[in-house]
């Protein structure tokens, strides 16, 4: 795999998967997604932990929606380079065994495991990445543990896949960031005991940062975030200048760490978010879904964004079809072109992904 700049930890959605098509060529070859499986029913799952009863007992459906969904990304991956996190449909290995096979044997996106998780399931994913010929991602999740990161655990594992460590990637994935001073030094743990235990062929830092809490929008529209994932890791980076190799920049672009974890919902609240990315923050702007009145509504939140001072304009050449998209759209008329949640996020997406990696390669 052509080494990414830039790792984005998206779940597997259409509105993520269309707007890494959507990048232009040459940006979306600095682009190397992880994909996270969504859980197809039931609530939401705990983070690095099964469900004591997993929702999704109708094997024959999983296995067509898992594998409908595998085929889907794989079109939108085009034959670039990525990940795939099977971890909520994983355990269901009869169900989940066509999508998988299809991921190892018609794409270039490696398959991830973790230390956390059962050894047959982790001989299972080393099996397909041996037959893929492309190795594995193993996935640390920092905020799960309690005491420091083990490297027994971690040297158990690598030597349960059988894998060269020239096969394998360490993605150190710190989840939603509420503190920035003390996942900082999470990350500089897991840098420091797990990214120096083996000569990994690639080193990835991730966290995220965009807020979870909806409460603010119930009284003021709009809200200001501090991308906090972009701190940590320009913290660690010169902090660790000795580092051998690159620590690759991962985040969890304009969505919760927590978004994978969750199936789809047929019912949610009665806006969605409009969502921009600026170079120290994320701008948030409530939208209404339904109601009198709600293009304009959905335009004036746009005009919010596209008058704020770091939004880059159309015309930018860093700027990207989603900064085209929310002017048109601030500035249109009548409810066409006004959008609804699912191309809201879709162009928080497309306009993150771009700018980050366009953004990363003055910094490295």
């Amino acid at each position: 795999m052509v080494e990414p700049f830039y790792v984005p930890v998206l779940p597997t959605r259409r509105s993520a998967w269309d707007a890494y098509a959507s990048l232009e060529a040459d940006v979306r070859r600095r682009v190397a997604p992880l994909w996270t499986v969504v859980p197809r029913v039931g609530s939401e799952r705990t983070r690095g932990a099964p469900p004591e009863t997993d929702p999704d007992t109708n094997s024959p459906d999983l296995g067509r929606w898992f594998t409908t969904r595998m085929d889907n990304l794989i079109r939108a991956m085009d034959g670039l380079p990525g990940w795939v996190d099977p971890v909520h449909v994983e355990r269901h290995v009869e169900a989940s065994a066509i999508g998988l096979w299809h991921v190892a044997t018609r794409s270039e996106l490696r398959l991830v495991t973790g230390p956390e998780r059962a050894p047959t399931l982790q001989r299972y994913a080393a099996d397909l990445a041996f037959l893929s010929g492309r190795g594995i991602g193993i996935r640390v999740l920092l905020d799960t543990v309690r005491d420091e990161p083990s490297p027994a655990d971690l040297l158990n594992l690598i030597a349960r896949l059988c894998l060269p460590p020239t096969q394998l990637d360490l993605i150190l994935d710190v989840g939603m960031v509420t503190d920035a001073i003390e996942a900082t030094k999470l990350a500089l743990v897991g840098v420091d005991v797990l990214g120096a235990l083996v000569p990994w062929r690639t080193v990835v830092l991730t966290a995220g940062a965009f807020p979870r809490d909806r409460e603010h929008l119930e009284v003021r529209p709009t809200r200001i975030a501090e991308r906090h994932d972009w701190q940590i890791h320009q913290t660690v980076r010169a902090a660790r200048p000795e580092l051998p190799g690159p620590l690759l920049y991962g985040d969890y672009s304009v969505e919760h760490a927590h978004s994978a974890n969750i199936s789809a919902r047929p019912y949610g609240p009665p806006y969605g978010l409009l969502r921009y990315t600026a170079p120290h923050d994320f701008l948030i702007a409530r939208a209404p879904l339904r109601g009198p009145d709600r293009a304009d509504r959905v335009r004036a939140m746009a005009r919010r964004i596209v008058t704020y001072e770091a939004f880059r304009g159309i015309e930018d050449t860093t700027s990207s079809d989603a900064e085209r998209w929310l002017h048109t759209c601030a500035y249109g008329d009548g409810s066409a072109g006004s959008g609804n949640a699912e191309k809201w996020i879709q162009v928080g997406h497309l306009q993150h992904m771009n700018y980050v990696a366009r953004q990363l390669p003055h910094t490295r």
